[in-house]
């Protein structure tokens, strides 16, 4: 389905990325209106993802990302629905009289797509499957960009975007908010869960260990770092300055630190 193999390095940037997003402020109210208007019709996505044993909210991405939210174009490439696709692909859906339903066309072009053949709903399956989707020319050609179909709007993405296929331009700058922004507000207001995949978590989510790389203690670490007088390297290590200055916040150290079983 792809030119790159979902690694055991790429989830973790994935999941790296995802836990670490922050919205740019200047977007914030953008994102948060898309939001509300993927949760007011989240029964429309479900009536095309559960059938297809997509997630409902992978669906609201797609269909914002792609046509804008509109649900009187087809979600394969925007073309009216009244009458069959145009453009490419050309003549969708193929079963079917115009003027077609939205979530008709939607589920034609989800398996057309292959979408509904695709089983790792976590948020690292999710995200390779969306940017795979989009296309591969920015980590590819232009890794000092991240996919703007991801990230627009948040943090991690200013300028650089393809303005037409195979053509770069070093200042344009994408429009749409991404589909992992999107996802995070979601995830953020409580409204979406993502698969877990992999072992279970075996005790907590943060714990003192100096050598094991974990975006939770990289999330730690950034978030520390905005309190006064604390100064710790973002290198997702959780090592003793790092659990020192959660002690210094939390008035413990981490799980698993030495020192949290010596007398003061």
């Amino acid at each position: 389905m792809s030119r790159i193999t979902l690694t055991p390095e790429l989830q973790d940037d994935y999941q790296r990325r995802f836990t670490a997003c922050v919205i740019r402020q200047e977007r914030a109210i953008e994102v948060e209106s898309l939001v509300d208007a993927i949760w007011a019709e989240r029964n429309r996505y479900k009536k095309v993802g559960e059938p297809l044993n997509i997630p409902w909210f992978v669906v609201a991405a797609l269909h914002q990302a792609d046509v804008g939210g509109d649900f009187t174009v087809h979600l394969h490439n925007g073309d009216p629905l009244t009458g069959r696709t145009q453009h490419l692909p050309d003549g969708r859906p193929a079963a079917g009289e115009p003027p077609f339903h939205w979530e008709d066309s939607a589920i034609d072009a989800l398996q057309l797509r292959h979408f509904d053949v695709w089983t790792d709903w976590s948020i690292a399956g999710t995200l390779f499957l969306l940017e795979g989707h989009n296309g591969w020319g920015y980590r590819l050609h232009h890794p000092e960009v991240p996919s703007p179909y991801l990230w627009n709007a948040s943090t991690y993405y200013t300028q650089g975007k393809y303005v037409a296929d195979d053509t770069w331009s070093e200042t344009g700058v994408a429009q749409r908010c991404g589909v992992a922004v999107l996802l995070r507000r979601l995830a953020e207001r409580g409204l979406i869960k993502f698969a877990i995949t992999g072992e279970p978590l075996a005790g907590p989510l943060l714990r003192y260990d100096e050598t094991a790389i974990s975006p939770w203690t990289e999330a730690l670490q950034r978030f520390l770092n905005t309190l006064p007088g604390i100064y710790v390297r973002v290198d997702g290590r959780a090592g003793p300055r790092t659990s020192a200055a959660f002690r210094q916040f939390a008035g413990v150290y981490l799980p698993s630190d030495p020192r949290d079983s010596m007398p003061d």
